[in-house]
């Protein structure tokens, strides 16, 4: 890992995410009667869940408001969840305040133009490999995964790998 990555990572206390695109791969699916589901990545999730354990501030930050992503949220632990947001900016200026938080430590990944604001502002900006162009010029880091195909997770293992090596980590999943 590049020094400049490493210091900016040792920096983040909070990891923020979008969630089409970034936790699903950006497909919605539809059925007849109406019903609508998301796909996401159960690994993404898993290191959503190490995070927290570590000690981490977890939080998403979407456009949409659905009860799938709170339901979602919900069963990884996330610490905050703000839905139906036009400004991300401001979401992540309340979390930040909230936790008493600079904009350097903060974590924030997102995919598309209406993430781009706060990919400009945080202390590492992380964009899935098929994300826009735009964002992946202006990300610290472009993941080699795809959005909703464990780009999350390799964010979170980003971020593990500075304190836990090998079984550690195991240690850390048998943490209450």
């Amino acid at each position: 890992m590049k020094k400049t990555l490493t210091s900016r990572l040792k920096k983040i206390k909070l990891l923020v995410s979008d969630v089409d695109g970034v936790l699903t791969d950006g497909g919605a699916y539809y059925s007849d009667n109406g019903l609508h589901l998301k796909k996401f990545n159960i690994r993404d999730g898993m290191g959503m869940v190490l995070l927290r354990k570590a000690g981490y501030k977890l939080a998403i930050v979407t456009t949409e408001k659905t009860k799938l992503v709170e339901l979602r949220a919900q069963r990884i632990g996330v610490d905050d969840l703000a839905q139906g947001i036009v400004s991300k900016v401001e979401a992540v200026e309340e979390l930040m305040k909230k936790y008493s938080l600079t904009w350097e430590e903060v974590a924030f990944i997102g995919d598309d133009i209406n993430d781009l604001p706060v990919l400009k502002k945080v202390g590492f900006a992380a964009c899935p490999a098929d994300g826009t162009v735009i964002n992946r010029k202006a990300a610290h880091y472009v993941t080699e995964a795809d959005g909703g195909h464990g780009c999350v997770r390799e964010v979170c293992d980003l971020l593990l790998s500075l304190h836990y090596k090998g079984a550690a980590i195991t240690e850390l999943w048998l943490r209450k």
